[in-house]
């Protein structure tokens, strides 16, 4: 108990002097930063757990580094994230090589096989470690709590061939090959799970391409985007559901989500997981067994059931008052983080049901409440309809 006493009155000086000097005001700036808390239900016994399976970094084309990004996820109430540099695009690894080169007696080292898209790499190879992204990521999340996923995205010509990220990697340094389909291989020979990155971009439809046909019928695609920044992907929900493949959303981000989200007011993109518990064992057992769904912009996605699920444990009703008909009025309340909207008949107005908040409505004599939910989508345009047993 002494040896405790001591110590304690040890840090009191220093405490002192860290906190507090007498010609200082603390403005409303110096208080710790804040974590927005995104609550979602258990469905069907499992946690949902929000997670980011596309983002970038300094280490391929982006403005921030991995670590940044961890603690970004902490901010924005993520649970996991997805390290995901592009391997054959590193816009930003010449411009780190003419900023050391004080290293190499004052001559600047030429970047080689930083844009490998269109054309295969030069028989030096590329130079950079695949895999360090990932581990400055790994240890600034020791941190957070943020699980990191070790991945890479196989980047090639978008309209033809497509972009891939390979998620639970081992050693991002042997995914390469000039043909992008034995890159996709080599992933899968590792133990990686494929997800076919945004299926619409740069493109006039979102119906596969040739390669995208040979790498489906040999079994390497294991997920998709629905949604990517601030693209939705309509015809890609009725795919994932044929093809048999998890739903995702993504940020895909470069810049800093605080620009592309928070200033607009809008929680980020994230793929909802339901799994039993956040480790890679648990989340990847999930995306193989496709319990996901994709939130975007207000939107959730995915399979109809799953959804119907989500919103029934995402809300609960009260009656207020019966009238003399049996007329019964409720209160029904949106009891998580993700807004919810819905119609209550087809020619109604659609009714959005804010976090935390709740609605009257009236029920008739001996029905049910029978809603559309147009917020969360099923098909190209496609809503759930659930039901709602009111007593």
């Amino acid at each position: 108990m002494k040896r405790v006493i001591l110590s304690f009155l040890a840090l009191i000086p220093l405490c002192a002097i860290a906190q507090y000097n007498p010609e200082t005001l603390r403005t409303p700036v110096a208080q710790p930063a804040q974590r927005i808390e995104v609550i979602l239900p258990q469905v069907n016994g499992y946690n949902i757990y929000k997670a980011d399976l596309h983002t970038h970094s300094i280490y391929s084309d982006a403005e921030t580094t991995p670590a940044y990004r961890v603690r970004e996820a902490y901010f924005d109430g993520l649970d996991a994230i997805a390290i995901t540099e592009h391997i054959e695009y590193r816009r930003i690894e010449p411009k780190m090589l003419k900023f050391l080169k004080g290293y190499n007696d004052g001559k600047a080292i030429k970047a080689e096989n930083t844009d490998v898209i269109r054309k295969a790499a030069t028989k030096s190879g590329i130079k950079a470690d695949l895999n360090y992204p990932v581990s400055e990521a790994v240890k600034e999340s020791q941190k957070y709590g943020v699980l990191v996923i070790p991945g890479a995205e196989i980047t090639r010509e978008p309209v033809k061939i497509g972009h891939f990220n390979a998620l639970f990697t081992t050693d991002n340094n042997t995914l390469y090959d000039p043909d992008p389909l034995q890159s996709l291989r080599n992933a899968r020979k590792q133990g990686a799970l494929i997800q076919h990155n945004h299926p619409g971009w740069r493109r006039t439809s979102c119906d596969k391409t040739e390669f995208e046909l040979k790498a489906y019928s040999e079994g390497l695609i294991d997920g998709i985007e629905v949604a990517n920044g601030g693209s939705l992907y309509l015809p890609i929900i009725e795919r994932a559901r044929e093809d048999n493949l998890y739903v995702a959303s993504n940020t895909d981000i470069h810049t800093t989500t605080g620009e592309y989200y928070r200033i607009k007011g809008q929680l980020r993109n994230m793929t909802l997981i339901l799994a039993k518990e956040c480790t890679l064992e648990a989340l990847r057992e999930a995306l193989e067994a496709k319990r996901t769904l994709a939130y975007a912009g207000g939107y959730v996605c995915g399979e109809e059931q799953l959804l119907k699920d989500m919103f029934l444990a995402s809300v609960k009703y009260e009656v207020i008052s019966t009238d003399k008909k049996g007329v019964r009025k409720i209160n029904l309340t949106n009891m998580y983080s993700i807004p919810l909207e819905f119609k209550t008949s087809k020619n109604a107005l659609p009714i959005k049901l804010l976090p935390y908040h709740s609605v009257q409505l009236s029920v008739a004599k001996g029905k049910d409440l029978n809603l559309t939910v147009t917020s969360m989508l099923c098909g190209n345009m496609v809503h759930p309809k659930v039901n709602i047993k009111v007593k």
